[in-house]
């Protein structure tokens, strides 16, 4: 195999491992997401809670995990399909 095919291949490979900071967004109203979205809680259907946020176009959700066991949090405080708390974080519209 050609050495030049190799090192390429290799350079690829590597270039995937990048590693992409997710707590800031990069669109048009950019910033830390911690400081500009606020989060609220859906129930998803099994029961569980999920920390979710709109940011116009763009929307979050973080499965809520017990910080000790990891374990998902299913606290049966909302009912299912239930969602409380800020729902938007942005000014801008979202298209759909």
């Amino acid at each position: 195999m050609d050495a030049r095919i190799l090192m390429l291949g290799a350079g690829l490979a590597l270039s995937a491992c990048v590693k992409t900071d997710h707590s800031v967004d990069r669109f048009i109203d950019s910033g830390q997401l911690a400081q500009k979205v606020k989060w609220g809680i859906y129930v998803d259907p099994d029961g569980c809670d999920v920390w979710m946020a709109d940011d116009g176009i763009e929307g979050y959700s973080v499965l809520r995990l017990d910080p000790r066991t990891g374990e998902r949090v299913c606290s049966g405080v909302l009912p299912k399909g239930y969602a409380a708390g800020h729902k938007r974080g942005s000014p801008i519209p979202d298209p759909i």
